[in-house]
């Protein structure tokens, strides 16, 4: 019999301590994953590194040296050389739309495009495959990024005559990268009956040239108005049909999330409806993502509450599926399409402080909901006056029920560009900054003309600003508004390089490495409160790894970004492996 000096019950806890119990080896069930000969960056301050980690069922068991971890190896085992190569726990997209990243997958990919002639040449050859009046879709056009002028320009967008010759007999639909607004062909207007006539709805626009004709743009809550149209227009699907269809786009999006090294994701709304779906597949054992669901504010109203509570869930299926929170709920639009709500008009467009796309007292409404049902909250704020006014709704609803603000962790999704003085109130409400490391590097180049030299430098994308006073700040992608690429967000992150330049956007706002892995993992759990149970490789916790070709924490700036994902491990399973 070996001998064990310390109590039986620290002994019976070994597969759940650190690997130094002080208990003989005989004492150690083998684990069922073993991986080995890496460089382990737990996150966990208790032990930050090793070189090796035991899993056992879907937990973390051990991590230690390549020597500690051996004893956990038994005939049973599964080992994996990681041949030098980083382990760190596996990132969580704070803020993505999980069921439009599937559907952007199937439709034309106009990201990265170079001209506005471009996209019209594909609408084209789409048109050329397409039957006669099948809708042609497509998504992430950015006229700011282009360089070439698109043709004729109305309020700084283009217009829709070279996609009505590219498809002159089939709707298209083209979303703008930001989702704040979309261009439409003459035949897509037309089903939509959108006129000369047509007023803009409430919080959006319908771009009109100097005629009162109607240029195909519609920003943030006009986009609405193209949806009934096309509906009546699509051929009927049966039940199976669209089921069958809805799988093919959440499995597409579960592939790319899960390729990319992400093993949670937070979907920015959902319906009823996509929600029910989901908890089917996680029924199924269809679903090796993680996923934090937050419910669409549309489903929600103040006569029919109980819809809500019926949603939600708190690591159902065994972590693979939560609901309980709200959001995101449209403040402003973005700064691409000039509707983020602003203090003051934009530099480039003097008469124009942007889009309150939801009035502030529905925004309260949705609040009270939530802090009465214990669903978060949580809002999309761009523009500095979007984020004032959010701040202060929030300190309201938080005074008027004297709950402590902490325990909620409300968020505000970008809090891209912030008043000054608005910058320490995240800290002192404990309200969270969700923000996406890759929009400073991506949008840089536009927000001077739109902002100006003193507002951008004083509030835009400040995420140091914000970390020094405490804040909470957590990363994502905005997927599909940028390819779901942590690593791309996270080089942006420490470096703030402007694409398409040789220069840095402010940066003394970068964050340093550790920050910004800690924005990408134990911050992301935090905020979807489950850091009891993930965001860091600590025994115990969830065994979600991801595993990448290049140290991301050592490597010069310029090789973060080729880097690759190797493996995908949720709830000690290998989800992806990079063929």
């Amino acid at each position: 019999m070996s001998r064990c000096f310390r109590p039986a019950l620290l002994c019976a806890v070994v597969l759940f301590a650190a690997v130094s119990t002080g208990c003989s080896s005989s004492h150690v069930t083998p684990a069922d994953l073993v991986l080995r000969n890496g460089k382990v960056v737990t996150m966990d301050s208790a032990t930050p590194q090793g070189q090796a980690v035991a899993i056992t069922g879907d937990r973390i068991t051990a991590v230690g040296s390549d020597a500690d971890i051996q004893r956990y190896v038994g005939p049973a085992t599964k080992v994996i050389d990681l041949e030098g190569h980083l382990a760190i726990p596996g990132f969580n997209e704070s803020h993505g739309h999980f069921t439009a990243l599937g559907q952007t997958l199937g439709e034309l990919n106009l990201m990265g495009k170079p001209s506005w002639q471009v996209i019209a040449t594909m609408v084209a050859d789409a048109a050329k495959n397409a039957s006669p009046g099948a809708v042609i879709r497509g998504s992430g056009w950015h006229q700011e990024k282009w360089n070439e002028s698109p043709g004729r320009v109305v309020k700084g967008f283009q217009t829709n005559d070279l996609i009505n010759k590219a498809a002159p007999g089939n709707p298209v639909i083209l979303e703008h990268a930001s989702g704040h607004a979309l261009i439409a062909n003459n035949a897509a207007l037309k089903l939509a009956g959108i006129t000369a006539s047509t007023p803009n709805p409430p919080g959006g626009e319908i771009i009109k040239d100097a005629t009162g004709r109607p240029t195909g743009v519609l920003v943030d809550a006009a986009q609405g108005l193209i949806g009934s149209g096309l509906s009546a227009h699509q051929p009927k699907q049966t039940p199976e049909q669209m089921q069958a269809d809805f799988r093919n786009r959440v499995h597409l999006a579960t592939q790319n999330a899960l390729a990319n090294g992400v093993t949670t994701f937070q979907d920015m709304g959902e319906s009823f409806a996509t929600i029910d779906a989901i908890k089917k597949m996680v029924d199924d054992g269809d679903m090796p993502l993680r996923l934090y669901i937050l419910v669409s504010p549309g489903e929600v109203h103040q006569n029919d509450v109980d819809s809500l509570v019926a949603r939600r869930m708190v690591d159902y299926g065994n972590g693979h599926l939560t609901v309980r929170a709200i959001g995101e709920i449209s403040a402003d639009g973005a700064l691409g399409s000039r509707s983020a709500w602003m203090l003051q008009p934009y530099d480039d467009d003097p008469m124009n402080t942007g889009l309150n796309v939801t009035a502030m007292p529905r925004v309260r409404e949705l609040a009270e909901i939530g802090l009465a049902h214990g669903f978060q909250i949580s809002v999309h704020a761009i523009g500095d006056r979007a984020n004032r006014e959010t701040l202060d709704t929030y300190e309201s609803v938080f005074k008027e029920h004297n709950v402590k603000s902490d325990t909620l962790r409300w968020r505000i999704e970008h809090a891209q560009h912030l008043n000054p003085s608005d910058i320490p109130r995240f800290a002192q409400m404990g309200v969270v900054a969700s923000m996406q490391g890759i929009h400073a590097c991506s949008d840089a180049p536009y927000v001077l003309p739109r902002l100006g030299e003193k507002r951008a430098s004083e509030g835009a994308y400040v995420w140091q600003k914000l970390w020094k006073t405490g804040a909470i700040v957590t990363n994502g992608t905005d997927v599909p508004v940028e390819e779901i690429s942590p690593i791309a967000s996270f080089h942006c992150s420490v470096t703030r390089d402007m694409v398409g330049t040789d220069s840095a956007f402010f940066p003394d706002q970068k964050l340093s490495r550790e920050q910004a892995l800690r924005t990408y993992t134990v911050n992301g759990a935090y905020v979807a409160f489950q850091n009891h149970e993930n965001g860091s490789l600590t025994p115990g916790k969830w065994a979600d790894i991801t595993v990448l070709s290049r140290d991301i924490m050592t490597v010069p700036p310029d090789s973060i970004l080729k880097a690759r994902v190797l493996y995908t491990i949720v709830g000690g399973k290998v989800v992806y492996t990079m063929k």
